[in-house]
């Protein structure tokens, strides 16, 4: 479990609020050789000034180079100072300021007093992961838009804010601020990110349990979170995401805040944007060599890109809207006229959508891939009757092949070179890539970010050893951030 720390100006400002051996001054945190026994910290600098070489600047750079974890970082204090990108939500703003063309207001931590800005000051909080923020809102052409941002000094705020910032920042560690009730001392906790709502998770309960017993093994707590547990992030030295991730959902949320707050993360947003879009995808693997399926990027509204399809893949072909998981979103056209008649539904959803070769195999290999390694091979059997993994039935019913989880040694070269090569393209974190083999040479169809490994299929040659080599990937990171 982490330790926390309040660095600030003059330890009296708030010792009030907090034990007096969790708050030290700036001047004692910055001394040399200081707090760099204390590996797993989470440090919280409310420095009067976070201005550029300021000793509230250095603080954060400091902590940032010492392993801990610290809030604001030093890319969020440089961040601040750029235009502000946030899509605001029109409808909270009409329903509760509609007589209004311009709103103060102070953000604590993601939490503001101010009625109907609930969502938005945990949205700004999100992106600027600063204790506290004054925000101005203004109506501008009937659509209101963030208009100012500025880091606000805690020394700066009158009593009542006091209180509301005390509060709002023991709701953000809160683990923190009590004891624990384990009987065990672990070294580190990693939150496990799961959805309980969802029908085909990446870990079934029996994967996650393993995890579990294999963090035990490694001296790790490892902890189920859900969507509403964002503001527990600060509890947590690692995020392990195994729920279907997407840049629209929680998840992707979840995985920026995680990264704000200094966290080692499995996958890291970069890896969840790359990866959960197929157009992406097929533009970064075509141009660095790796082989895949013959394929075309088609724009809605650009009729002669059929044309240039049918000359340049031929039929039939496999249409794919760029963010679809488990075989949503991809459908198999054989004539011209379902060519148009299906590119024209999946223009509903997406400007963009990937005309690809169709590639009739038997199975899909699926390679999982950690840190630029392979670590299993799966081989993936179509669904009885179908052409993909995954059929969906129009009664909302979805069935699946069999599968096969053979030794790495047994998988053809080709396309565990393959797989590698193209994951490593992405990042360092763990990937699941599909790979197809056809007459001898191996053609990659998409890279996942956060790889299905349930058990008795993904594990199932290796059996606990494949939960042991990712937990203990966690390990080596975190104490790596600590060196």
């Amino acid at each position: 479990m982490a330790n926390i720390l309040i660095v600030t100006d003059e330890t009296q400002d708030w010792r009030q609020y907090f034990p007096s051996e969790k708050v030290v001054t700036v001047n004692e945190y910055l001394a040399p050789g200081a707090f760099t026994d204390a590996k797993n910290t989470q440090v919280i600098n409310l420095c009067k000034s976070y201005g550029y070489m300021s000793s509230g600047y250095y603080c954060s750079l400091m902590a940032e180079a010492r392993g801990h974890r610290v809030i604001p970082r030093v890319m969020t204090i440089n961040d601040l100072n750029q235009q502000y990108m946030l899509n605001l939500r029109q409808s909270d703003f009409d329903r509760h300021f509609k007589d209004q063309d311009k709103i103060t207001a102070k953000v604590y931590f993601g939490r503001t007093p101010i009625a109907g800005l609930e969502k938005v000051a945990h949205q700004v909080f999100e992106k600027f992961m600063i204790p506290v923020l004054n925000a101005e809102f203004v109506r501008m052409s009937g659509k209101w838009q963030l208009a100012k941002l500025e880091a606000c000094p805690f020394q700066t705020l009158d009593d009542k804010e006091q209180d509301f910032f005390a509060e709002s920042l023991e709701l953000f560690s809160q683990k923190v601020w009590r004891s624990s009730k384990k009987n065990k001392k672990y070294r580190y906790d990693i939150a496990i990110l799961l959805d309980p709502e969802e029908k085909m998770p990446p870990s079934d309960p029996k994967a996650i349990r393993r995890f579990q017993r294999a963090a035990v093994r490694l001296g790790i707590n490892m902890e189920v979170i859900g969507p509403q547990d964002l503001a527990r992030l600060g509890e947590f030295d690692g995020l392990f995401i195994r729920a279907t991730t997407n840049i629209a959902n929680f998840t992707y949320k979840f995985a920026k805040a995680a990264e704000n707050l200094g966290l080692i993360v499995m996958d890291d947003p970069e890896s969840i944007m790359k990866c959960t879009n197929k157009v992406f995808l097929n533009e970064l693997l075509s141009l660095n060599k790796v082989p895949t399926p013959k394929s075309l990027i088609l724009r809605n509204g650009v009729d002669t890109l059929f044309d240039e399809a049918m000359a340049t893949i031929g039929l039939p072909m496999v249409l794919k809207v760029p963010d679809g998981a488990f075989s949503v979103g991809v459908v198999k056209v054989k004539t011209q006229e379902e060519l148009i008649e299906q590119s024209a539904k999946l223009f509903e959803k997406s400007a963009l959508i990937l005309a690809q070769e169709f590639l009739p195999t038997d199975f899909d290999w699926r390679i999982g891939v950690l840190n630029r390694q392979p670590i299993f091979a799966c081989k993936y059997m179509m669904s009885r009757g179908h052409w993909q993994i995954y059929q969906h039935h129009n009664s909302g019913r979805v069935t699946s092949g069999g599968f096969e989880t053979v030794d790495l040694k047994h998988a053809p070269k080709c396309v565990v070179d393959a797989a590698v090569k193209a994951a490593n393209l992405i990042g360092s974190g763990i990937y699941g890539v599909d790979v197809k083999e056809v007459n001898d040479r191996a053609y990659v169809i998409e890279v996942n970010d956060n790889p299905s490994i349930d058990h008795t299929v993904e594990d199932g040659f290796l059996g606990d050893l494949l939960y042991d080599r990712i937990v203990t990937e966690f390990l080596r990171r975190i104490q790596m951030r600590g060196m």
